[in-house]
């Protein structure tokens, strides 16, 4: 029986993960040294030693099944750009979305539980570390299934962003796939935050108000245009951040609301957005810079 004490012994000195410690453990039968040695065998101490790492850069990848009725878009981080050009690490980003999908999994957990060439997500992830020689991370993923509607997405620069997007529809066809191409694609290009202005919360509406009232007031405008003019303003930051009012990116004229109508009495059924989802490699993550002449001097100080 490993003790939780020696497993913890183990997992500070060669930063492996806990269950791979407790594996090794049980594997050599409570054999630190022998335990190191398996998990560096193994490739994970190796890539444990640069868990310490800022993984900022990466890819999005998605991936939707033939009857475009479930699609998933996943990121995996990585430290380096160039690393993200690895074809390696490229089928691998791509394949965690088909995993995905092919086995509806709902959480990181079950992703990193599931097979991959014969071995665990999680132990496939530390070897490719251990090769390529980088911290690498399957951060997030989102899976949508489509009972009635399609699935579709769209990426944008080589795996910079991704977009899925759900239309319901009781006609799925060629037209429908394709309306839902330019919809993921407006997604990824405007950025928007909710699908109409009916989801925005009431909250949000009330902070940007207070923010917009104070703007008003600091440019000295007069308290009795204050009200109205903050009216104005807020109904044209909605349009912005609403999907359905913000004007096709490939047709200025119309909105995306007006689009989905020509499109619903082309294909003579209703076609409504249910959600979508974008994501945009390394947002959020606070990078690090570092400082190459205090390194060298650091380094020189140490010598």
């Amino acid at each position: 029986m490993v003790d939780a004490s020696t497993v913890k012994e183990l997992r500070e000195r060669t930063g492996a993960g806990m269950m791979d410690c407790k594996k090794a453990l049980v594997q050599t039968d409570g054999d630190m040294e022998k335990a190191i040695e398996f998990l560096r065998e193994k490739g994970l101490a190796a890539a444990a030693k640069k868990a310490g790492r800022i993984a900022a850069e990466g890819l999005v990848g998605t991936y939707i099944n033939d009857e475009n009725k479930i699609g998933a878009i996943v990121e995996v981080n990585c430290e380096t750009d160039f690393v993200a050009k690895n074809q390696d690490f490229i089928d691998f980003v791509n394949s965690m979305a088909k995993i995905v999908v092919d086995k509806e999994l709902s959480s990181l957990e079950q992703l990193s539980e599931s097979d991959y060439n014969g071995m665990k997500v999680s132990e496939a992830l530390s070897s490719l570390i251990a090769k390529i020689g980088e911290n690498m991370a399957i951060r997030r993923f989102e899976k949508f299934s489509a009972d009635n509607g399609a699935v579709v997405s769209y990426i944008h620069g080589g795996g910079r962003i991704g977009t899925l997007v759900q239309l319901d529809s009781s006609i799925v066809n060629d037209t429908l796939i394709e309306l839902g191409k330019d919809i993921a694609m407006q997604v990824a290009a405007m950025n928007p935050l909710y699908i109409s202005e009916s989801d925005v919360p009431g909250d949000y509406i009330g902070k940007e108000k207070e923010i917009l009232k104070v703007q008003a007031i600091n440019e000295g405008k007069n308290p009795a245009v204050v009200e109205k003019m903050i009216e104005g303003r807020l109904k044209k930051q909605l349009k912005e951040i609403c999907l359905l009012d913000q004007l096709f990116v490939k047709d200025g004229e119309k909105t995306v609301a007006k689009l989905l109508a020509d499109k619903s009495k082309e294909i003579g059924a209703d076609i409504s957005i249910s959600r979508f989802v974008r994501f945009e490699k390394g947002e959020g993550i606070q990078k690090r810079e570092d400082n190459f002449a205090e390194e060298v001097m650091s380094q020189m100080k140490n010598k």
